[in-house]
């Protein structure tokens, strides 16, 4: 879960920080407070795209820093592999920033890391749900997902499905490379010997070709 996050110098948020606990927290406040930039912020923490728009007006850099409790082994070893570690509390502490030119840096257990492993990490820790979300839930590929995430025994089988399929289009394309091959070929054919006939019909003699050149001229 994630214990707290400090954002510094993100929108309208000059500096501030949140302490969270077990359950549910409610973060409210009047339009224009800022709970955008902590959406904002938590999308940083999540690998999400840099806005340079987003840096405070007058600040260097935007900086966003939350501090993860898990005992996911998957999340373990996603800061294992990046070469981080937790804090002395046994804590993830995950950080991003962004400049006002639009540069941004993201670190993992104390070392820098591309902005796709803080995806990785935060995939196991962070869900964020906007406006409208619930809306996927209409497409038929999302009601599959739903479903294939419900049952375990489904993935196997979906696996097993989508490998026979994928070598079922790969056989496809074969044989339909080949069919157009073989069709150009048959019409190669009826192109040669129609040629064939024609130089058989006009039975030329050796040598005629020169005679024609010298009654040409």
């Amino acid at each position: 879960m994630l214990v707290d996050i400090s954002i510094s110098d993100l929108g309208v948020i000059e500096s501030s920080s949140a302490e969270l606990s077990h359950g549910l927290t409610v973060l409210t406040g009047e339009t224009g407070a800022g709970k955008t930039m902590v959406v904002t912020g938590l999308r940083l923490l999540a690998g999400g795209r840099a806005d340079a728009s987003r840096v405070r007006d007058g600040a260097a850099k935007a900086a966003v820093e939350g501090h993860f409790s898990s005992e996911s082994p998957a999340v373990a070893e996603v800061v294992e592999q990046a070469g981080g570690e937790p804090d002395e509390n046994g804590e993830f502490i995950a950080s991003r920033t962004v400049s006002s030119a639009g540069r941004s840096r993201a670190y993992l257990g104390g070392r820098a890391v591309p902005a796709a492993t803080l995806g990785e990490f935060a995939s196991h820790l962070i869900t964020v749900h906007g406006q409208n979300d619930q809306l996927r839930l209409l497409a038929a590929e999302q009601q599959l997902a739903a479903i294939d995430r419900f049952d375990p025994s489904i993935g196997p089988v979906r696996a097993a499905y989508t490998d026979a399929f994928r070598h079922w289009r790969k056989l496809a394309k074969d044989y339909q490379r080949r069919t157009e091959s073989r069709r150009e070929m048959a019409q190669e054919v009826d192109r040669l010997q129609f040629a064939i006939t024609e130089i058989t019909e006009l039975d030329p003699e050796p040598g005629e070709d020169a005679e024609l050149v010298t009654l040409i001229r």
